[in-house]
């Protein structure tokens, strides 16, 4: 089979089968974060005012970022003992029971919400189990050489999905609210099928020892390297501060007076500017001055969110959340592309879940500090407000690691 130059890592059988399962999982999991927020704001506003409802979506996040918080460290761990596809089909197989459970809700008008939150808290659990597995397994498919551009594929492939899934679900969510998790658990098994046709290859160093002190070692190693520390903390708290995902709702609703399916299109808008820093990143991989283009990025996130936070027109919001999109791509590439490069095999899964911590600290718990922030002063101050703090941490962070912002080449 011959591949373009931009897509020759798709000729390694197991990274395409890898990729194709993180396209369904990715965009099952997108339908079900924007048909969850919008149904809980939607049952929510029937019965509360707009600041509690915009509350309930920041809860959203944090039952999510609870169970993530204290179990990833130890799915990192598990990831470096045990087989990683098999920890990601049984993390899927959790998730696809958590959409049966979201039809039957979806179904029933007089659900009660704190059934959506168990529900989200479960894919919390699984997550930090599947997160781990996948990021560690993901090198091990392809050359060290080709890494960078696996990388740019892998992110393609999850911004993409980004972009069909929000929109698809609410589509979907528009046409009955069962119907985006019933598709969604269809799309997980599918994701399931193309795992189990993965062979991951044998380990060089099988990790033994207690979990407690597998999981003390990866988190020294992350905080004595300033390139991995740096790189992980910054993208922690400018996403956590400067976040405004879990706000959407509040904006296409009460901002701009759009449905379900405009919604979709906003949450869709970010993954937009994501695909095309990706295709651009795969087709023309970074060179030189990566720490630069890291900060770079993080300093356009902070100023297209203050745009988005100030828009009351619809298609200015869709183009600053595409480009809030895009600055986010560039500091996950070359934070996605430091990390794995730099760390061995053997601490993969360790490293990656201390990664996965601060991810969703940043997405999850910044979807709580975005909601009760809009519950106490309002949807528009709480995103500008974010916007300017991303701008800060970007400027601090580049005086406090110079490390990171000197980083030459990727590898």
């Amino acid at each position: 089979m011959a591949f373009l130059p931009a897509a020759a890592v798709l000729r390694h059988r197991d990274f395409r089968f890898l990729w194709l399962a993180r396209v369904a999982a990715v965009l099952a999991m997108q339908m079900q974060a924007v048909s969850i927020a919008w149904m809980v704001y939607d049952r929510a506003r029937l019965t509360r005012d707009e600041a509690d409802s915009m509350f309930l979506l920041g809860i959203v996040g944090l039952v999510q970022f609870i169970p993530i918080l204290v179990l990833s460290l130890f799915g990192g761990q598990m990831a470096d003992r045990f087989h990683r596809k098999t920890i990601m089909i049984a993390s899927f197989a959790v998730e696809a029971s958590c959409a049966a459970a979201l039809v039957w809700v979806a179904l029933t008008p007089s659900a009660p919400l704190w059934m959506i939150f168990i529900v989200a808290a479960v894919f919390g659990i699984s997550r930090s189990f599947f997160s781990p597995a996948m990021s560690s397994l993901q090198p091990t498919l392809v050359p060290r050489a080709e890494l960078p551009n696996a990388i740019a594929w892998g992110s393609l492939a999850w911004q993409g999905a980004s972009i069909a899934g929000p929109a698809l679900g609410g589509y979907l969510y528009a046409g009955h609210a069962f119907l985006p998790f019933a598709t969604a658990g269809v799309l997980l098994l599918i994701s399931i099928f193309f795992i189990s046709r993965i062979h991951e290859p044998a380990r060089a160093v099988t990790v033994t020892g207690r979990s407690l002190a597998l999981i003390l070692d990866g988190l020294i190693y992350v905080r004595r390297n300033p390139i991995v520390f740096g790189a992980i903390s910054l993208d922690l708290f400018a996403v956590l501060l400067g976040g405004a995902t879990a706000l959407l709702p509040a904006f296409a609703r009460d901002v701009l007076h759009l449905e379900a399916d405009g919604f979709g299109h906003l949450r869709a808008a970010p993954a937009i500017g994501a695909v095309a820093v990706a295709l651009w990143l795969a087709t023309w991989p970074m060179r030189r001055h990566t720490g630069y283009w890291m900060f770079g990025g993080v300093a356009l996130f902070g100023l297209a969110t203050i745009v988005f936070g100030l828009s009351h027109n619809y298609w200015l919001s869709m183009a600053a959340l595409a480009l809030l999109g895009a600055g986010d791509m560039l500091s996950v590439y070359v934070r996605s592309s430091l990390i794995q490069l730099s760390t061995p095999d053997e601490m993969r899964g360790r490293v990656s879940a201390a990664s996965s911590v601060f991810v969703s600290a940043s997405n999850e718990l910044g979807e709580f500090r975005a909601g009760s922030m809009g519950a106490l002063i309002g949807a528009v101050p709480s995103v500008v407000v974010g916007g300017v703090a991303a701008l800060g941490i970007a400027a601090l962070w580049a005086y406090w690691f110079p490390q990171l912002r000197l980083a030459d080449r990727l590898d």
